[in-house]
């Protein structure tokens, strides 16, 4: 909002009007209104003062006194209510570009789920979590109960999010899992967390986190042919659960829900399907050389 002594000078040169002209038909002293000018009042003045200067400058609506309430009111109470404003400003962008681009679909428009793969969607979110403070939980003006909901699509925690939490890392879509029986896997021989495309998953924070489109269908009805699964390294082993299993000696992949059997050195690897029509794997714990668990699946509507 405009201070009360720049809403004065611009209104009293656009008029024409001297500092003496305008002291004399509102009653004040001139070096008083100099002082309103360059700011150097530490009150607002007089509510009859502004009323004048109104008048005598053809201000309405009463935009001298709000500004005047404004400087009243104490600095940390402005900035807050300074930083809901550029927030609103940032979300209202926001919604324009996702209406222009998904709005004219004839004309070339694109559809949200085409704009979340492609990650314009999660850079254009995240751009707007870190200038509007969300990411740094400073939304409210301090850092305190800041919002634990995500964003875009949809999660194994949860089949409605927000987009409070920031998409912290782009994991890389390394290659395709079996959902059905092993089968030979390879990541390319590409560095790890480096791939040729990337999708943004909220709330993994595993940054050595990858992913991998779903092939077949003993998964079924849990993750069909063409979902993106993500599976972490960090997250914690717990029987029951999806996982990424990696086999030896021949370096087979397979995708199944695993289940640990016996104990000690006699443990073994039971690879559950979910989908009845196909049979369970047991193997040797031994030939097992690495067990990643799904925390996050992306499905195509």
């Amino acid at each position: 909002m405009r201070a009360i002594g720049q809403i004065v000078r611009e209104r009293r040169e656009a008029l024409g009007l001297t500092l003496a002209a305008l002291a004399e038909e509102v009653g004040s002293t001139k070096s008083y209104l100099s002082m309103i000018e360059n700011h150097r009042v530490t009150n607002p003045p007089s509510t009859q003062l502004l009323t004048g200067l109104e008048q005598a400058l053809h201000i309405t609506g009463g935009e001298l006194q709000r500004a005047a309430d404004w400087e009243k009111t104490p600095v940390h109470v402005r900035q807050q209510l300074e930083h809901f404003a550029d927030t609103t400003r940032q979300a209202q962008d926001l919604l324009h570009w996702l209406k222009d681009a998904t709005g004219k679909r004839k004309e070339g428009g694109r559809s949200l789920d085409a704009l979340h793969r492609s990650g314009q969607l999660s850079r254009r979110i995240n751009r707007f979590l870190k200038e509007s403070g969300v990411e740094d939980g400073q939304s409210s003006g301090d850092s305190s109960d800041a919002p634990t909901d995500d964003s875009v699509t949809t999660s194994e925690k949860s089949s409605s999010v927000d987009a409070h939490i920031p998409i912290r890392y782009q994991v890389p879509v390394i290659n395709r899992v079996a959902a059905g029986y092993p089968t030979d896997f390879t990541d390319h021989d590409y560095p790890r967390r480096i791939a040729d495309e990337y999708i943004a998953a909220p709330d993994v924070v595993d940054p050595d986190a990858f992913a991998a489109r779903v092939v077949g269908e003993s998964m079924e009805p849990n993750y069909r042919e063409g979902d993106i699964v993500v599976f972490s390294p960090e997250a914690a082993f717990e029987s029951g659960c999806d996982y990424f299993v990696r086999l030896e000696p021949d370096h087979e992949s397979t995708f199944k829900r695993v289940f640990i059997e016996g104990e000690g050195g006699s443990e073994t690897i039971v690879l559950q399907p979910l989908n009845a029509k196909f049979p369970p794997r047991v193997v040797k714990r031994e030939n097992v050389s690495g067990m990643y668990r799904a925390v996050w699946r992306m499905s195509p509507l």
